[in-house]
């Protein structure tokens, strides 16, 4: 079993209790004290029946996403694997607590484990991957014995009411109408924090590892434009223009460091990109459709869930709905930490056989990356 690599434990975990969609605003707070108008049109469209917030219904932050990650990578350790035995940490989130020090090196920080090599990967949702597979490919290399790769999520605090009242007002006292635009008001109610963690080693162990086969991924930002961002605008152009370049009081002024999301570009790229990904992967490795016998697909609503099961379907490929698993109505959409909390779920659900294959997608739409992963069950 020479430069293999095995998920030997996979754990996740959901801060507080879960949030129904009436309750969104109590946590979120109201916008210049009114209910949002789109809310009820986003959550018919994303299907999400219940999230998870890091915050009380004082807009307090309970846990940071260094905290979430901690509690999430504590359930990973048992009488055979501790903090002490960690040769690699490797940690990946949308929204780190602060710019510097490194996420990994906060959470490396809350272990307090022993020296330990690190790394944080950046971007949006496929930072799980990029983690996962610089865990894999250290082990792969000989480089580490195990690794540690932790996914977590705290995007809830950027989407409190009070990072818009001052746009809103701003906005109103000028004579515009001060309605908050679609791309900022609709990811307040698509969005969930959480955290998911990995452990990887040299060998199985326990009552069900997983093997894991490949990781590929690949970005489409050479052709296309930014889609989501957060810290910038939009320019002209096409380009961003960086929080550094704003005033102080114009980063306020204008919610730059609220969430955005260019819905017409996701629509128009998003589903044909990913599943050319997905063809290309299987097509890559010389895996045909028909091994798979469970998809767990990281989507940002059911609406998009419907949209890459027809595309996939067009295109004949045999990852039919009956293979899918996906806990997104439950738990919401964490972002990075999505596929590794979907995947602790199916891991314990009693469900999974010897020699089944699991098929992990991940889209980005930051500027349309995707990442695919393949694990057999041992």
């Amino acid at each position: 079993m020479a430069n293999q690599v095995f998920v030997n434990s996979v754990s996740a975990y959901l801060p507080n209790d879960p949030v129904s969609n009436d309750d969104m605003e109590k946590y979120l707070g109201l916008i210049a004290g009114k209910p949002s108008r789109v809310k009820s049109i986003v959550l018919r469209q994303n299907g999400i029946k219940r999230r998870f917030y890091a915050l009380d219904q004082q807009q307090k932050i309970t846990h940071t996403s260094a905290e979430l990650a901690f509690y999430a990578i504590k359930q990973l350790f048992d009488s055979n694997f501790t903090g002490a035995n960690i040769d690699l940490l490797a940690c990946a989130t949308s929204i780190p607590d602060q710019m510097l020090p490194s996420h990994a090196s906060m959470v490396h920080g809350l272990l307090k484990n022993k020296p330990t090599e690190l790394f944080s990967s950046a971007g949006v949702c496929l930072t799980c991957l990029q983690a996962l597979k610089i865990g894999y490919l250290s082990i792969k290399a000989e480089n580490s014995k195990n690794a540690v790769c932790c996914a977590s999520e705290l995007v809830s605090a950027t989407l409190l009411s009070k990072n818009y009242e001052e746009e809103y007002e701003k906005t109103r006292n000028v004579g515009v109408d001060p309605y908050m635009a679609f791309e900022k008001d609709f990811l307040r109610f698509m969005l969930s924090d959480g955290a998911g963690a990995v452990l990887l080693e040299d060998h199985p162990r326990g009552d069900q590892s997983l093997r894991l086969e490949w990781i590929d991924m690949i970005s489409y930002a050479n052709e296309l434009p930014t889609c989501m961002f957060l810290g910038a605008e939009l320019r002209s152009d096409g380009e961003l223009k960086g929080w550094k370049e704003f005033k102080s009081q114009e980063l306020i002024d204008r919610s730059v460091f609220a969430v955005k999301q260019d819905i017409r570009l996701l629509k128009v790229h998003i589903i044909k990109y990913w599943v050319d990904h997905i063809q290309t992967c299987l097509n890559k490795h010389q895996i045909d459709s028909s091994e798979i016998d469970y998809v767990i697909p990281h989507v940002s609503s059911m609406f998009f869930y419907h949209k890459l099961l027809e595309e996939i379907m067009a295109r004949n490929i045999d990852l039919g709905e009956e293979k899918w698993f996906t806990n997104l109505t439950q738990v919401g959409n964490i972002g990075s930490a999505a596929v590794f909390v979907a995947l602790e779920e199916l891991l314990h659900s009693g469900k999974l056989k010897k020699g089944q294959k699991i098929l992990l997608l991940v889209p980005e739409s930051g500027r349309f990356s995707y990442g695919t992963a393949l694990l057999t069950v041992l």
